[in-house]
């Protein structure tokens, strides 16, 4: 079904009614079952079949534990537990309490999640749900939405991922790289030197980075957003009120009034420092030749991130217990805390399955021919761009965008113009963020939902006017570069009408606003 406009549906009704009802499971639910009866003829037999072959395969795989989807499951739990433990013995309380001291602005207080996203680059889960949990109290003692802190995790996180060589996204690409070392205009590119050419021409990556800055700086809140912000500003919740509380893993459980701020600092640098060692460990020996790169490569981030987590879990417990915390406030908190991941895993399970039902029907490679045909080489960046948008928006993954559009890309400008080879690449790996920012579905849009305590809809219906006005920018540059032939002109070109953007959204958002300096109502 991949020649057929008909693979499309599933991922484009998924997508509209999530949007038009903000029911994330139920919507999921239709696409999943709108695209198994596609590929089995509407025969419901079959498609309940192929469904739960679907469904298995995530915990099961080749006979044995599918320990991928597995272990991310595990760690969210783990994850879970571990911040609950920390409320409960007051870690997260004196580390607020501390915060509230030297962040006494709402914007000082945003640019925490913001400058630690972008310190924790190594791997993008890692990045959102570490983020997420370390800052929420914080922001929750400044009054600053969850929509918000978001927003910040997701929009630092997979942008300063794919930047980064040195990251498990980083070694994926130049891993996809070096495979193609023999297409005409990339000979003499090994894979690393590929990588960084591409790095000045990820026009939406650089740019998601500067309006998260812009955000914190000025303030701006617009769309959606601001009604989040004005809500959170007024004392109202700092979630929709209309959704439910967002669980937290805290609810009305006694924190422990013993608590310090090494309660909450020990565990996480325990999970961060555990989770980077088992990453480095798990990449060298799946190396055939240990070096940074190769070891990156070849990591298993689903492993690490277990073994991170249950070392900060471990010393979460060993620092309750040494704070006096009874069994039965440490039982309460742990189940707490599982319960409090329950939503995004199952949104999580959801989106796998559809993800897979939408590979069987060959949406990603319908989208990718589209550009196959009779292209004016000055729209091939541009058209490019939209394409890897579309694809990473509908499939909910940019890997496999990448794994799809990389070599695409490469054929097409090695045969019209090889002087564009790493324009159009730098322009996949832009259009896969800017789709897997977009999409309800992409695995990242849910753990910073998970991280940040923020309902799943809330968080990508505010996101998605950011990230609408980012691509608008950058298809410009895009195609002042088409136009030109020069990535330095597409980019100065993006980043005027970027400042443009910027100085219409401070308007837009004055009303939420605070003044400079001074702290928050909520503060």
């Amino acid at each position: 079904m991949s020649d057929s406009f008909l693979s499309l549906i599933p991922p484009i009704l998924a997508l509209g009614l999530v949007v038009l009802s903000r029911k994330v499971l139920l919507s999921l639910s239709i696409g999943i079952i709108s695209g198994a009866a596609l590929l089995n003829g509407f025969e419901p037999l079959p498609s309940l079949g192929m469904l739960y072959e679907i469904v298995t395969g995530i915990f099961v795989s080749d006979g044995g534990v599918n320990t991928g989807n597995v272990f991310i499951l595990c760690f969210l739990i783990v994850l879970g537990m571990t911040a609950a433990i920390i409320s409960t013995c007051g870690g997260s309380r004196s580390f607020a309490e501390w915060a509230a001291h030297r962040f006494a602005t709402r914007r000082g207080t945003l640019s925490f999640p913001a400058l630690l996203g972008v310190i924790l680059f190594i791997d993008d889960y890692f990045n959102a749900l570490v983020v997420g949990n370390v800052s929420r109290p914080v922001t929750d003692r400044h009054g600053i939405s969850r929509a918000k802190l978001a927003y910040t995790v997701d929009s630092t996180s997979a942008p300063i991922c794919i930047l980064m060589p040195i990251s498990s996204w980083g070694a994926y690409i130049i891993s996809v790289f070096a495979g193609m070392a023999t297409v005409s205009g990339f000979a003499g590119a090994g894979g690393l030197e590929a990588f960084l050419r591409t790095v000045p021409v990820n026009y939406y990556a650089l740019i998601a980075l500067l309006m998260v800055g812009c955000v914190v700086f000025f303030g701006l809140d617009v769309g959606p957003m601001r009604t989040h912000e004005k809500r959170a500003l007024s004392g109202r919740g700092l979630t929709d009120p209309a959704k439910g509380t967002a669980a937290d893993g805290t609810g009305d459980e006694p924190v422990n009034p013993a608590g310090r701020i090494r309660d909450l600092v020990l565990p996480i640098a325990a999970l961060v420092i555990a989770t980077v060692t088992a990453m480095i460990v798990t990449g060298a020996r799946a190396s055939s030749e240990v070096t940074p790169l190769s070891v990156l490569e070849s990591t298993d981030v689903p492993t690490s991130l277990l073994c991170g987590g249950l070392v900060g879990w471990i010393v979460a417990l060993l620092l309750a217990r040494r704070r006096g915390t009874g069994n039965a406030a440490l039982g309460r908190g742990l189940w707490s805390g599982v319960r409090s991941m329950m939503p995004a895993i199952w949104i999580l399970l959801f989106a796998w399955t559809i993800i897979e039902v939408i590979d069987q029907l060959g949406t990603g490679e319908y989208l990718a021919g589209l550009v196959s045909g009779r292209i004016d080489t000055a729209l091939i960046p541009l058209l490019i761009f939209l394409i890897a948008g579309f694809m990473s928006l509908s499939t909910g993954t940019s890997w496999g965008t990448f794994g799809i559009m990389l070599p695409i890309a490469a054929d097409i400008a090695a045969s019209t113009d090889p002087g564009l080879m790493f324009p159009v690449l730098g322009a996949v790996l832009a259009g896969a963020i800017w789709g897997d920012h977009c999409s309800p579905i992409s695995d990242t849009t849910i753990m910073s939902s998970a991280g940040a305590q923020a309902h799943h809809i809330d968080h990508v219906v505010t996101q998605l006017p950011y990230a609408l006005i980012i691509a608008g920018v950058s298809a410009i540059g895009y195609l002042a570069l088409g136009l030109t032939g020069s990535g330095s002109i597409g980019l100065l070109v993006a980043l005027a009408f970027f400042a443009a953007a910027v100085v219409v959204l401070r308007r837009l958002s004055r009303d939420t606003r605070t003044p400079a300096g001074e702290p928050s109502e909520a503060a």
